[in-house]
């Protein structure tokens, strides 16, 4: 996977052009936390790389199980459009994409996804699964993973060290 530098980027060219946009995606899942959500941030990015949508982890805020970051983001952007089909977009997430987002992603058309950390529980992004890239559906992303992953890992890993109600 190559060499992560000091500043999240990783040497590698396809990684290295969305480092600066992923910020935007970390600056959501720091909003998070404030309402008890696990830190999560999305955005997605029109062809001309302008922000269409964004949204972090609500569920907690919202008692919303669907309010994932990416959904949230989907929803704005759609709206944006004024249209379902997000054709030319690209969606930064923090963390790799649950099975719930995936189907979200592969529906909306994006034509591409671009995470950093890597869920090994949950993600549906080429980790635990490949929802995304699956062959049998209609719609399959570009996927790019890897993007500034020690910063968002390390927003999860603080926030899971920090005790919590349960409820």
């Amino acid at each position: 996977m190559g060499t992560t530098h000091e500043d999240g980027t990783s040497g590698d060219p396809v990684r290295e052009r969305w480092t600066e946009p992923m910020r935007e995606a970390l600056r959501e899942a720091a909003l998070a936390p404030a309402t008890g959500d696990v830190p999560v941030g999305a955005v997605v990015l029109g062809p001309d790389q302008a922000v269409l949508g964004r949204g972090h982890n609500e569920r907690e805020a919202t008692g919303d199980p669907t309010a994932h970051a990416e959904v949230l983001a989907i929803r704005e952007a759609a709206t944006a459009l004024g249209g379902w089909r997000l054709h030319g977009c690209t969606l930064l997430v923090t963390l790799e994409p649950c099975t719930m987002c995936a189907g979200a992603i592969v529906l909306s058309r994006l034509a591409r996804v671009v995470y950093g950390a890597v869920d090994a529980k949950a993600g549906a992004a080429g980790s635990l699964w490949d929802v995304v890239r699956d062959r049998r559906l209609n719609h399959r992303p570009e996927v790019i993973h890897g993007v500034r992953a020690r910063e968002c890992g390390e927003l999860l890993t603080e926030f899971f060290r920090t005790p919590r109600d349960p409820a």
